[in-house]
């Protein structure tokens, strides 16, 4: 998720039982110019045992030559977002804008695979839009290219979030395609995620926005899937003590007033729905310091908030 899925955020979750992340988006294009930029987006955690990279591409050549110069990264997995609707990303011919020409999903993901010895895997979405369902097309042209797995969020694009996503697609690509199926879409508890699976018999699931801010539900999920109850949702002072951790390691990443600026939104994450945190989240956005967080979360749990 871009502006979210750096290294401390992804380590986090991985503490908290996910399986596996992904990198924040990476342009294709920009890794071949010699981005530091977006090779920043692909460092990797030191407690991140299992890491994958997603990439977004709008030819075969760039394509390969991304995956290429990828190699001494060591993913897992490497993925090729066919689903971004960001009206940037698909003016260049990205993201979900390859949704509308299946073959070229082909050529771009033989090129990736025909580059490397990791799985190349897929975001798909259900279309362009709802007179334009192909998911089906889309993901045969996949795996037809080389995909080891593909992922359906299934939506339109021209819906973004809007609506609901339908489940009946992930159902319909589980009994057509010969590779792994991964569920996205509409999951913001570890119940939506069972169900989504016993609905549909899909492999496994995604989370995104759903964990932001609430990486407890990586947990609470394996412990639904495993036959126990889960963990009821975190207290505020369990969700404030992980924003200030995740705060501190993204300093040792980026430096503290990078770290302090961009975990601002984070911080509006992890405190939704606290009650009383919106005094909290006005003083943070001014925060420039690690200090300054602490001293804003202590004043918070103790109500003492100066005028």
């Amino acid at each position: 998720m871009a502006g979210y899925s750096d290294a401390p955020f992804r380590s986090i979750c991985l503490e908290m039982g996910a399986f596996l992340c992904f990198t924040e988006m990476a342009s294709a294009e920009a890794l071949i110019r010699g981005s530091q930029k977006t090779f920043g987006l692909l460092q990797r955690g030191s407690a991140e045992h299992r890491y994958g990279i997603q990439i977004f591409a709008g030819s075969a050549l760039s394509a390969a030559k991304a995956v290429r110069m990828l190699t001494p990264y060591q993913a897992d997995l490497i993925d090729l977002n066919c689903g971004c609707s960001v009206p940037k990303i698909l003016k260049s011919g990205c993201g979900a804008a390859l949704l509308r020409d299946p073959s070229r999903i082909r050529e771009i993901v033989k090129a990736m695979a025909s580059e490397t010895d990791n799985p190349i895997t897929v975001k798909l979405r259900s279309g362009w839009e709802a007179g334009q369902i192909n998911y089906l097309e889309n993901a045969q042209a996949a795996v037809e290219g080389g995909a080891a797995l593909i992922c359906l969020h299934p939506r339109t694009r021209s819906q973004g979030f809007s609506g609901s996503a339908d489940r009946s697609h992930l159902k319909i690509l589980k009994r057509t395609v010969p590779v792994p199926i991964i569920g996205s879409g509409d999951l913001f508890t570890a119940k939506d995620a069972l169900n989504m699976v016993r609905e549909t018999e899909c492999d496994g699931v995604m989370f995104a926005r759903g964990a932001l801010g609430n990486p407890f539900i990586f947990r609470q999920a394996v412990q639904l899937f495993s036959g126990q109850s889960p963990d009821p949702p975190p207290a505020p002072e369990e969700r404030l003590a992980l924003a200030l951790k995740q705060l501190r390691a993204t300093s040792i990443l980026k430096g503290e007033k990078k770290a302090c600026t961009e975990m601002r939104k984070a911080f509006a994450a992890y405190t939704k729905g606290i009650p009383g945190a919106s005094l909290l989240r006005k003083r943070v956005v001014k925060a420039l310091r690690i200090s300054e967080y602490e001293s804003i979360v202590a004043d918070f749990r103790q109500g003492t908030f100066p005028d």
